[in-house]
């Protein structure tokens, strides 16, 4: 059975930084690219980054790039979203996803607000 578990919101102000995790169980995680999306409210959910199986390759939403970074620990079958200068534009529910089983496997999501 999949799992995806973050952890890592919170409440930041703007400029700061916040790192978030996604442990990963239920399949292997070494083979899998992994994404992070984000859902602002009243939006639609988007998809903010994306990293390889093998981590060699990241890409990023231009809203988001040069500020957040993606990577992974394929021992510890986790990814991880690094935030950087954070605009109160960052404040959405993030969520972990897995391209598995029918429409992709989803985390429960974790909260971000980027407020003064």
């Amino acid at each position: 059975q999949v799992q995806l578990v973050e952890s890592g919101g919170g409440l930041v102000q703007p400029g700061g930084s916040l790192r978030l995790s996604c442990a990963a169980s239920g399949f292997t995680f070494s083979m899998v690219f992994m994404r992070w999306y984000r859902q602002a409210p009243g939006k639609e959910r988007e998809l903010a980054a994306s990293i390889t199986s093998t981590g060699t390759s990241t890409n990023y939403a231009d809203s988001v790039k040069g500020r957040f970074f993606i990577s992974r620990d394929n021992a510890k079958n986790t990814v991880y979203l690094q935030m950087n200068s954070l605009k109160p534009e960052d404040t959405a529910v993030y969520y972990c996803y897995a391209p598995l089983g029918y429409g992709g496997s989803w985390g429960q999501g974790t909260q971000v607000t980027v407020s003064s």
